[in-house]
């Protein structure tokens, strides 16, 4: 990943920022975006303390021209884009589907397959003529149904899987590969920080799990850092589980 260019959305906490850590480690030059400039700041200031490569820009992926400059700035700082990595997203609403608000559902989907689309939009015109790799993050809720109360987060990550695998067949000729990430429920802060208000709900989804244990995004990022290498060429319109198990059966 050397000298890579890295583009990531979704970048200043959890596994966005710990993809950004990452792929700056391997020495590629990583700009990240988020709406939290404090936290984006933050983690460009600790990235460059160790030496290595990262640039934040503030970004809301809801708003197509914030994304249309997160891209041209990204190619005015090094001129092209080798890896997007898709990672937006947050569950804004959990209650029964009767009592969901427009409002509510709209947002949801706003945030995860409107702003994937924004994100690919651009990205794609900046990266089809040189090719590489888009990876969006998707959901074991993109791949079935979900009963916890999250319906619009579950339509939201279907429709991620469905608009992947187009794009990947729009732009296969153009050697771009885009694939989706099917991932559970993973030990970020966020993550950490909403369990633990419930008392033994950490080991109970542990305990669902096939493998039991969740994962951790040292269990993720190597796929991630694998389908930006060469050494997946031939993958692309895939919907990649790393889930521990848990969508196959």
């Amino acid at each position: 990943m050397k000298d890579k260019v890295v583009l990531i959305t979704g970048g200043t906490s959890g596994l966005g920022a710990a993809t950004a850590k990452a792929f700056a480690a391997q020495q590629a030059r990583v700009v990240f975006c988020g709406r939290r400039a404090e936290q984006g700041k933050a983690l460009e200031a600790a990235i460059r303390a160790e030496k290595l490569e990262a640039t934040f820009i503030q970004a809301d992926v809801t708003i197509e021209q914030q994304v249309e400059q997160l891209v041209s700035e990204t190619i005015r700082l090094y001129g092209c884009i080798d890896v997007a990595f898709n990672n937006a997203g947050a569950n804004l609403y959990t209650g029964p589907l009767e009592q969901m608000s427009s409002e509510q559902f709209i947002d949801t989907v706003n945030l995860h397959l409107t702003g994937t689309f924004h994100a690919l939009k651009y990205e794609i015109q900046a990266m089809k003529q040189t090719g590489g790799s888009i990876i969006n993050t998707a959901s074991i809720a993109g791949v079935k149904g979900v009963g916890q109360g999250i319906a619009a987060y579950v339509a939201a990550k279907h429709g991620i899987i469905g608009l992947t695998k187009a794009a990947a067949l729009e732009q296969a000729r153009n050697q771009l590969r885009i694939n989706a990430l099917v991932v559970g429920a993973i030990q970020t802060e966020q993550w950490l920080q909403r369990v633990s208000a419930q008392p033994g709900m950490f080991e109970k989804i542990a305990a669902a799990m096939p493998t039991g244990k969740i994962a951790t995004m040292e269990d993720i990022i190597p796929m991630i850092t694998f389908l930006a290498t060469d050494a997946s060429a031939f993958i692309t319109g895939a919907a990649l589980a790393i889930d521990g198990g848990i969508t196959a059966g």
